[in-house]
């Protein structure tokens, strides 16, 4: 899916049944980069999910993707919270902070308004991404005077019209725009590359303005090579460029050099390639919308297919049943596939349908809606995975090289995970064969009282590694009978290596066949799989067999130490890869359970969680590249060879084991 997204309001054919939306954009000359004013609202899905959840705008506020904070209003950040902090961490330091999850949905549908209060004072209006616009600057300046003046306008006009606050700059060249409204400068005109230069190389693949696909390792690459500004990587020669890093390396040194990314391209597409949906009878809500778009996009895609096209800006235009004519361009970094394309219609559709904005709602349904490709590329650069295509048959396509494989390697070597009940990683997900009835074992809306917070571990070793917990005094830490630590972990060693503790939180109980008598010895053959499958049972133990303590850890990179600290846990990086093979876990196959949740028995200090997973206290999905190959890969991975690790640990009749590793 594309990274980034524009829309344009202005440049675009007539079509049939609809007015010509307008010229060619101004000051689109080859080999000049287009000067252009950058309006962004700062923390824009912070924003948006204020307005979505009728927040004041003084009220801290935090959007959370993949458990870590994707952005922040400015009162968080007062209390301390920052982007990339994981949720337990952000709530700890502001215990009032309202939390909201990432909706890309949300973030475009209601940044609508912020497009048309820019839109009333110029036109040919671009929308880089939710939160940021773009315009020509040459018509606003020369309208009002001067770009300073130009400048304030549209901080007033959105401030008035759409009630959120703004920031203006103006450079050559969308990249170097969207670095100046960051700043909220104007750039001199022809000084974008003295703008850029003194700035640090990570500017490439900031999340917050990034235009094409992620550049993360072309930055640790440039680092490395010891190129830390982009001035220096624009200096480069860029056959060098090309020859050494890729065409896309090409495109951000470009941007590094102050000038479009791709050189303005004035082909249009022919236009048999437009596509148009007549509704009877017209809709006005999106959902009904959302049906013949799906139709249309389909339609379009399969007449690029058989031209070998691929779209990268698209023309959305509806007309209403009175006649209101309402157009916009998405423009995509990356070509569209049909999915893609359906989002966007629908997205479009609910910024003009939706009553939440500030603007009037047309005053009848849509009742003609086209699709237009106003900027077409080979479909060479449409490079495709298996499950998604430039048509509608993508499933299709994956099921049948499923089917194959299961014709060579047997019905039960192709499985799908579905969602299942259960009090733990393993337990959560049922594996079914492909094209076999998906129904889980378990309930999974049923309340599974004991389970362990959210997020689940990423790997789970085929058998439960051993593990040492040790104290600061060397001695081993147990479980008491009231299922409390003897004393805080301070060391942990696993396969024979020691790591410090920086993070813990735990024990959590869970009592499973709590009716049964202990347990008698093992067989002679080996040990025995306790009724939990945490680990081998003890003979004699004298416990319960279904009772296991559980906790959370986070080591310290092998070789350096720190100071455990209760209910912290720090940043999780790379950890261990491996295959996670089926092995019984705690709660497999018991039906009751003593009502004794996640935190019921934490002591002083430790933060308790609440059993519905709100406040996981690690992030499953932190970047991490793992260990890979060797026969400790192959055996699951080796926590000791990777930076900080954090480990869900099992205790069981007096022993400890790694049941799951967070990535």
């Amino acid at each position: 899916m594309p990274d980034d997204v524009a829309g344009r309001s202005s440049p675009g054919r007539a079509v049939e049944g609809f007015a010509d939306p307008g010229a060619v954009e101004p000051d689109a000359r080859p080999g000049r980069a287009v000067r252009r004013f950058l309006v962004w609202c700062p923390d824009w899905p912070v924003v948006a999910a204020a307005l979505a959840d009728g927040l004041g705008p003084l009220a801290p506020a935090a959007v959370f993707s993949a458990n870590r904070v994707l952005a922040c209003s400015a009162t968080a950040r007062d209390a301390g919270v920052r982007r990339g902090m994981r949720r337990r961490e952000a709530q700890g330091r502001c215990p009032e902070l309202a939390v909201s999850e990432h909706d890309p949905a949300r973030d475009a549908r209601l940044f609508e308004p912020v497009v048309a209060a820019v839109e009333q004072l110029t036109p040919g209006v671009e929308i880089v991404r939710p939160g940021l616009v773009a315009v020509p600057a040459r018509g606003p300046a020369r309208y009002f005077g001067s770009e300073d003046a130009a400048a304030e306008r549209l901080v007033d006009q959105v401030a008035a019209r759409a009630g959120v606050e703004c920031q203006v700059g103006a450079a050559d060249g969308l990249f170097a725009g969207v670095l100046a409204a960051r700043r909220g400068v104007l750039v001199a005109p022809g000084g974008s590359r003295e703008f850029l230069a003194p700035l640090d190389i990570a500017e490439i693949d900031q999340p917050a303005q990034r235009l094409t696909t992620d550049r993360a390792e072309l930055v640790d690459l440039l680092r490395r090579l010891g190129i830390r500004t982009l001035g220096e990587f624009a200096a480069l020669v860029p056959g060098d460029v090309a020859t050494r890093f890729g065409a896309d390396a090409l495109l951000a040194q470009r941007a590094a050099r102050g000038e479009e990314e791709r050189p303005p391209d004035r082909r249009r597409p022919p236009p048999e390639l437009a596509v148009t949906e007549r509704l009877d009878p017209p809709v006005d809500r999106v959902d009904a919308a959302a049906f013949a778009a799906k139709s249309l996009a389909e339609r379009l895609h399969l007449l690029l297919g058989e031209r070998g096209l691929a779209c990268t800006r698209l023309g959305i235009s509806a007309r209403t049943e009175n006649g209101e004519q309402l157009h916009r361009v998405w423009r995509c970094a990356e070509p569209l596939t049909p999915a893609d394309t359906v989002d966007r219609v629908r997205w479009q559709l609910d910024g003009w349908l939706s009553a939440r904005s500030r603007e009037p709602r047309p005053t009848s349904g849509v009742a003609v809606l086209e699709l237009c490709p106003e900027e077409v590329v080979g479909a060479g650069g449409l490079q495709l995975d298996l499950m998604r295509s430039a048509t509608g048959a993508a499933d299709a396509r994956a099921g049948r090289a499923f089917v194959r494989v299961q014709g060579l390697l047997g019905p039960d070597q192709v499985l799908v995970g579905i969602p299942s009940g259960g009090r733990d990683a393993r337990d959560r997900v049922t594996l079914v064969p492909w094209g076999a009835e998906r129904r889980p074992q378990r309930e999974p809306d049923r309340p599974w009282p004991g389970r362990i917070p959210a997020p689940s571990p990423s790997v789970l070793p085929e058998s439960p590694w051993p593990a040492t917990v040790l104290d600061a005094a060397g001695e081993p830490v147990r479980i008491t009978s009231r299922l409390e630590l003897t004393a805080p972990p301070h060391r942990v060693l696993v396969r024979g290596r020691a790591r410090t503790v920086v993070g813990w939180a735990g024990p959590w109980p869970l009592r499973e066949r709590w009716w049964d008598p202990p347990r008698g010895a093992p067989d002679a053959a080996g040990p025995a799989a306790s009724a939990s499958g945490a680990g081998p049972e003890v003979a004699g133990a004298g416990v319960s067999p279904g009772t296991v303590a559980r906790m959370q850890v986070v080591l310290a990179p092998a070789g350096e130490t720190g100071r455990a600290e209760p209910g912290t846990v720090a940043p999780v990086r790379n950890l261990p890869s491996g295959r996670a093979p089926q092995r019984p876990s705690p709660g497999r196959g018991h039906r009751h359970a003593e009502p004794a949740g996640p935190g019921a028995h934490d002591r002083g200090g430790r933060s308790s969680r609440p059993d519905d997973g709100s406040g996981a206290e690690f992030d499953a999905n932190s970047p991490g590249s793992g260990a890979t190959g060797g026969p400790q890969a192959a055996a699951g991975g080796d926590p000791d060879e990777q930076g900080e690790v954090a480990l869900l640990l099992v205790h069981e009749n007096d022993e400890w084991w790694v049941q799951g590793v967070y990535r």
